[in-house]
């Protein structure tokens, strides 16, 4: 019996990590360029930076989302 290729092995023990850019948060958030760098800049949302681009984990986009709904809730 044939192994898959290593690469379906990896590809099924961890999944793909989505990671958005700027103009793609920028849109599903519709917020400006200026409002989502200031969120970086502030660590409201993270990010990483691959040589000179900037890129969002679909995760951290999740998870700046939820915590604005729970700060909402409780006002």
């Amino acid at each position: 019996m044939a192994l898959p290729p290593p690469a379906v092995l990896h590809a099924e023990a961890a999944p793909a990590l989505d990671l958005l850019t700027v103009p793609q948060v920028m849109a599903r958030l519709q917020l400006g360029r200026s409002a989502v760098y200031d969120l970086l800049r502030s660590g409201q949302l993270a990010s990483i930076t691959l040589g000179r681009a900037r890129r969002i984990p679909a995760h951290a986009l999740n998870d700046f989302i939820r915590t604005r709904l729970e700060q909402e809730a409780a006002a």
